[in-house]
């Protein structure tokens, strides 16, 4: 058996600039077909639009409000909303708060990879008052 605890998870940022604690996947457990972390995108934060080619994704947010672009598609996300991002849909995550964090698991299949992610507009800082 192979047993993760979110608490025990090294935080990292992933190509799009989000925030992420991997419970299950190459970085934590082993799995042969999907990983699942928390994501997290702090206040007045947003992830870099980009695209998954072959992977499969789902959020469950579980804190905070903001919104998600979904290919032309733009809509407000919070606590308890689940939504599927199909393989090559571009999508974007912002978080329009002042002071909370927008959190939300990821299960990803298969699994995360930088590789997979292929950005579809400049870098930016997930983090826009963090020192670098």
């Amino acid at each position: 058996m192979h047993l993760g605890n979110l608490a025990d998870a090294t935080p990292f940022t992933t190509k799009d600039g989000s925030t992420i604690r991997e419970v299950a996947g190459p970085v934590s457990l082993p799995t042969d077909n999907q990983s699942l972390a928390e994501a997290t995108v702090p206040p007045t934060g947003a992830t870099t639009a980009h695209l998954h080619r072959i992977t499969e994704e789902l959020y469950f947010f579980t804190a905070g409000h903001g919104r998600l672009r979904l290919g032309d598609e733009e809509r407000e996300v919070g606590p308890g909303d689940c939504v599927v991002i199909p393989p090559g849909t571009p999508h974007k995550l912002f978080n329009d708060s002042d002071t909370e964090d927008l959190t939300l698991l990821c299960c990803c299949a298969p699994a995360y990879s930088d590789a997979d992610t292929e950005l579809l507009e400049p870098e930016v800082d997930a983090r826009p008052d963090t020192a670098t």
